[in-house]
């Protein structure tokens, strides 16, 4: 079922609506995406009233006349502009629909943005918990709540919105005042000045971490293959470090390396291969499943350092997700994909800060959970890792395009120094 525009009038061929953006519409090119998404729909637009903030703080206003050729065309452009906080003036209730197929939305579902979003039920604005994108959202009569739920955690029974009517997003607006990565916008280049960016970053770890907020870590193997490990655990020993997602790929070297001083059977210390080299990430990972897992080759002293060792010791939240390349896996490595989506999802909760080092798939893959108010930095060798974050919705990202080993020796330098201030400061 499609659930056309309720109050949308009928003016010899065309059908027309008002719609009011509100906030920061004209700084934020708030206003310019709703104009451009409807010329592009097929639509047409006037703008009947504007009222742009004079100082820098203030909000601004827009109403807006959409037309389109018929009630149809006009349901799909309010429906595109809505995840742009376009509201219509005549707001009804949203409509709700049991799902009747386990794992799978009624036709016509609502599909959400990883922006704020409220929907309206007894004329009463409901905010819709556990935001993300791509999923549905599931109103619970009893408890008077909304949440996102994703396709395959939906159960009959569940009332699932369809429409955009009643459905009402604020899109995050860009911050005012001094603000870290200010300089750098949204674009990924290879020509930002890396230091620079990299002081902006460790300042807001800092700030995250005095404030209580929950860092999160997403990293990839290169992290151990150059030298960089030691870094990050310095990271996690500082309490910088809160949550960690990776694959079993990381976890492997980085034992393989705290048990043998290797990374893809190559010395890290001096560069050269070891003899039979290529068989230590098997028995590393052999070694910890003869343990019984990580934490208990920790416990046995037999996992000593690494960044596994330090997750332990220091209680951070650790998903480590399996693909179809693993070897072993490690006893922890989440094997089912739906599984491993849970998991990340719970740990996600939380979170204000998310870091992704030098990992592509598991970037992306996480980037789609994450709701709109967490701020993104991506830092990777290859550009188009922080291009296809922002692609795919997590438009927030913060690209750094630099080498992996740097960054974090950088990064660690920059916290050293802060924190060397911060006791100045205090002890004058």
């Amino acid at each position: 079922m499609i659930h056309h525009a309720q109050h949308s009038i009928t003016e010899g061929n065309e059908c027309f609506e008002e719609v009011e953006i509100r906030g920061h519409i004209i700084d934020s090119l708030i206003l310019p995406k709703v104009l451009d998404c409807i010329s592009a729909n097929g639509g047409s637009f006037r703008i009947k009233q504007i009222a742009i903030g004079q100082a820098r703080n203030d909000p601004s206003y827009a109403l807006v006349e959409v037309r389109a050729g018929d009630a149809a065309a006009l349901d799909v452009i309010l429906g595109q502009i809505a995840d742009h906080g376009a509201v219509p003036t005549t707001v009804n209730d949203c409509s709700l629909e049991p799902a009747d197929i386990a794992g799978t939305f009624p036709e016509g579902f609502y599909s959400t943005t990883n922006q704020p979003t409220e929907i309206r039920l007894e004329r009463k604005w409901i905010p819709v918990a556990a935001q993300e994108m791509d999923c549905g959202v599931v109103y619970d009569a009893a408890s008077g709540t909304a949440r996102c739920v994703p396709m395959n955690e939906i159960v009959p029974g569940d009332r699932v919105v369809v429409g955009h009517v009643g459905v009402r997003v604020h899109p995050e607006e860009r911050p005012h005042g001094s603000q870290a990565f200010e300089f750098m916008n949204s674009n990924v280049s290879t020509e930002k000045p890396k230091n620079v960016a990299i002081r902006e970053i460790s300042h807001d770890l800092a700030r995250n971490r005095a404030a209580g907020g929950r860092t999160l870590f997403v990293g990839g193997p290169a992290i151990v293959h150059t030298g960089s490990g030691e870094s990050l655990c310095q990271l996690i020993r500082g309490g910088y470090i809160d949550v960690l997602f990776a694959g079993n790929a990381m976890a492997a070297h980085d034992i393989e390396q705290a048990l043998f001083g290797t990374s893809l059977g190559v010395y890290l210390d001096r560069g050269g291969l070891a003899e039979a080299g290529h068989e230590h990430h098997l028995r590393a990972i052999n070694r910890i499943r003869r343990c019984g897992g990580i934490r208990a080759a920790v416990e046995k002293g037999i996992l000593t350092a690494g960044i596994m060792y330090e997750c332990v010791r220091q209680g951070v939240d650790c998903v480590l997700c399996g693909s179809i390349r693993d070897d072993g896996p490690l006893p922890e490595v989440v094997t089912d994909v739906l599984e491993a989506q849970h998991a990340m999802r719970e740990k996600i909760r939380g979170v204000s800060f998310c870091l992704m080092v030098a990992t592509t798939l598991h970037s992306i893959a996480v980037g789609n959970l994450l709701p709109s108010g967490v701020k993104v930095v991506c830092v990777d060798i290859n550009p188009s890792t922080a291009i296809k974050l922002s692609d795919r919705g997590t438009f927030q990202t913060v690209g750094l395009v630099t080498d992996v080993e740097p960054f974090l020796r950088v990064l660690v330098a920059e916290l050293s120094a802060l924190e060397a201030t911060t006791t100045e400061k205090v002890q004058s």
